[in-house]
């Protein structure tokens, strides 16, 4: 079955603008319609595919699985076609810029960033860390993922995983931690950026502070890389510290032994009508899938 034939090329942008802000108004918005046209072609788009795409009741509208699957690939479509365009045209690629958190970066970002630019060829990335937040309007950024609490905005902000902190040292040093009270016997390593430190580990374990940790940096990928040459024992994410713990070059000895400290600690934050609206939705399909994190879970408030 030929579905470009059956499915109008209006149809589809209009799916897409309503699937990318999970919002009907903002959808009519954006493409200069009322709600109601853009939801009666979402009904006409329903009907003819026979899937239900998103769930409505009167506090939002939430794409299914089934819409999210779709919208990856319309998505793509239409960015192939951009960038088709730019190249008969010679208009010039304009790069997503993206900004991080500087540890986000090193530890979890770069490592997977292969796998976004074979899958999503026509995108051209800008990537800059640093501890500061992103200032949309001053700066080129298209999207910023930022470390503890955003700055309260009009800006869209999604909570992305739960991370767990967790004590992980070398392997050599996990043989003499058999239990948390071995850790008053260790070097403790600080990660001062961090939300959450030792202080808050030891008090959610219930066990007495200690008055000394010995060492401590204000980057968490310097306390990472310390604990892998064995200086001593790093309170960290188990999120940023995962390719250290799949090689075997850290391990987390206390887990299940003691009480680990979870929180949301980084979120994503862009504008909520983004410059580069189809290469921001892929970026961040892309982002939510390599977290695990359904890209239909964060639907907006209508």
């Amino acid at each position: 079955m030929n579905w470009i034939k059956r499915l109008p090329l209006p149809s589809l942008r209009v799916f897409e603008a309503a699937g990318r802000t999970c919002s009907f108004v903002e959808a009519a918005r954006e493409l200069d319609l009322s709600p109601s046209a853009v939801s009666h072609s979402i009904r006409k788009l329903e009907s003819a595919t026979g899937v239900v795409l998103f769930t409505r009741n009167t506090r939002h509208t939430a794409l299914t699985g089934e819409g999210a699957a779709l919208l990856e690939h319309v998505q793509r479509g239409f960015g192939e076609m951009n960038r088709g365009l730019a190249l008969v045209t010679g208009e010039p690629s304009t790069p997503l810029r993206v900004h991080t958190a500087p540890t986000f970066a090193s530890q979890w970002l770069v490592p997977r960033l292969a796998g976004f630019m074979s899958d999503h060829p026509g995108i051209e990335l800008r990537i800059s860390a640093s501890t500061d937040y992103a200032t949309f309007e001053v700066d080129d950024f298209d999207l910023d993922i930022v470390y503890g609490v955003p700055l309260h905005n009009s800006h869209e902000i999604i909570p992305l995983a739960i991370e767990e902190l967790t004590p992980l040292c070398s392997p050599a040093l996990a043989s003499a931690l058999t239990s948390p009270q071995d850790l008053y016997n260790q070097l403790l390593i600080q990660s001062e950026g961090q939300s959450v430190q030792w202080k808050g580990w030891f008090a959610a374990n219930s066990m007495p502070i200690p008055t000394n940790f010995g060492l401590a940096f204000d980057r968490s990928s310097m306390g990472i890389s310390a604990a892998v040459d064995g200086l001593g024992v790093v309170l960290e994410s188990t999120l940023l510290a995962e390719r250290e713990l799949a090689t075997g070059k850290l391990v987390a000895p206390l887990k299940g032994l003691s009480q680990s400290v979870r929180y949301v600690a980084h979120h994503l934050v862009h504008p909520r009508r983004p410059r580069q609206q189809e290469a921001v939705a892929q970026f961040k399909m892309w982002l939510f899938k390599e977290l695990a994190i359904p890209f239909f879970a964060h639907p907006v408030l209508d």
